[in-house]
């Protein structure tokens, strides 16, 4: 399966999960194969670039779809049903990162951040072309894969539910159990990190400007 497979917008639709979830609320497993077939990219895509190995990714799917036949009934509308199931591949997903880690399975709510201790960008230049122009070019989508995956787990987690799969803010807080002001500062670095990191490779090294961090 590609890495970086997901749903072309528009095409999974809220509307539309929701009728073939309650469908197979109702036992038609048809429906539940459909909405199988309409999520299971995004939740191999999250799980992906949150794990970095195929296998792995390959569990949190099967896992996520087993435990939503088991749990079906306990959907209440409260958010999308993408987002419902994202987030149960998320879980999924960290509890396998944390087992790798040898971290404990708990909150990844490591410790508070603050927008006080971001830190200053060391490479500042113009970029040789414009990012519009660079934006659909395979090269660049796979620096940009590279340099999500180099990412620190707790600021790379935070993106892709954010920024690629476009999750609220309440709800990438929810997900990983951490406070908004937590997932804000978060994204916030991961953002950063990635543009210096972009800015390395694409940037003009005659516009470079020498970082002053006196302030």
């Amino acid at each position: 399966m590609d890495p970086t497979t997901r749903s072309p917008p528009g095409d999974t639709t809220a509307a539309d999960d929701l009728a073939l979830l309650r469908l197979a609320q109702t036992g038609d497993f048809a429906a539940f194969e459909g909405l199988v077939g309409r999520l299971q990219g995004r939740v191999y895509g999250v799980a992906y670039r949150i794990l970095g190995q195929a296998q792995d990714a390959e569990d949190v799917v099967q896992q996520t779809f087993l435990s939503l036949i088991e749990h079906i009934d306990t959907f209440r509308g409260e958010s999308a049903v993408a987002t419902w199931v994202l987030r149960i591949a998320t879980n999924f997903a960290l509890k396998i990162l944390r087992k790798k880690r040898g971290l404990p399975t708990v909150p990844f709510d490591e410790q508070d951040e603050s927008f006080d201790t971001l830190p200053h960008p060391d490479y500042i230049a113009q970029w040789r072309e414009a990012p519009d122009s660079l934006v659909e070019r395979a090269e660049l989508r796979e620096l940009l894969d590279r340099a999500i995956a180099e990412l620190d787990d707790k600021y790379r987690v935070v993106f892709v539910l954010r920024d690629i799969e476009e999750l609220s803010t309440e709800e990438t807080a929810d997900a990983l159990g951490l406070s908004i002001s937590n997932v804000k500062v978060r994204l916030l670095r991961a953002r950063m990190q990635l543009r210096e990191r972009l800015t390395r490779e694409l940037g003009d090294e005659a516009t470079r400007v020498q970082p002053d961090h006196t302030h």
